[in-house]
């Protein structure tokens, strides 16, 4: 029924911790397959994707294009996109089932998104997501996206875009097409702890007008680093 898709550049100290909750989908028979779209590790990735029997592509760096290369060697009616450094929370399996059996194949769904930081900031910074996202039906890559087939092929699917794929698939779907997934989807705080809250807040927030206003995606990736 579903094929999860995760692209990976040497992701060896994240991915272990992504793909354990999804072994209880593999166990309740609603995950078919796992697809690693790899743009050419040289750490330990390939081995732990190996390890967990996924297929596993090897593409070009960039994330758009990795995410189009393993939603073309799945072969699920349901994709479940992933970033290697989110993981989904309990109970997962259950929402999913939920949405795919109520919502059919004209709708995507994404995760409420949570970061793996007990500090207040991160808090806010949740809050300020849901927000963007129920508003302007913009939920970004680490909320994860749930999307039939069918209406992944109808929209075009991912770009191969270096940065902003999610944010431009997600505008092709738009109010019409996205809905919210309770379960939550928690992802790395490592780019925040880095670089302090407002600076890479402020960053995003710069790629996204950016990008708003016709400025390149590959011209942005030198900022989002």
């Amino acid at each position: 029924m579903l094929s999860i898709v995760i692209p990976t550049l040497n992701a060896a100290g994240e991915l272990p911790a992504t793909l354990e909750p999804l072994i209880a989908g593999a166990v309740d028979g609603v995950v078919a397959q796992l697809v690693i779209a790899d743009g050419g590790s040289d750490d330990e990735t390939l081995a732990i994707a190996d390890a967990a029997g996924a297929d596993i592509v090897r593409t070009e760096r960039g994330r758009g294009g990795q995410l189009a290369a393993g939603a073309a060697r799945a072969r699920g009616d349901w994709l479940l996109f992933l970033h290697a450094d989110t993981r989904l929370d309990p109970g997962w399996v259950a929402s999913v089932r939920t949405f795919i059996s109520e919502m059919g194949p004209d709708y995507a769904g994404y995760f409420r998104f949570a970061l793996d930081d007990g500090r207040f900031r991160a808090r806010v910074l949740e809050q300020v997501v849901a927000l963007r996202s129920r508003a302007f039906a913009l939920p970004y890559g680490d909320q994860g996206l749930l999307i039939s087939r069918r209406l992944y092929e109808r929209i075009g699917g991912f770009a191969p875009l270096p940065l902003m794929e999610d944010v431009a698939i997600a505008r092709r779907l738009g109010h019409r097409c996205l809905r919210p997934i309770s379960v939550r989807a928690v992802t790395s705080a490592a780019r925040y702890r880095r670089d302090g809250y407002m600076r890479r807040g402020s960053r995003n927030l710069a790629c996204l007008a950016g990008y708003f206003l016709g400025v390149a995606p590959q011209r942005l990736v030198r900022l989002y680093r």
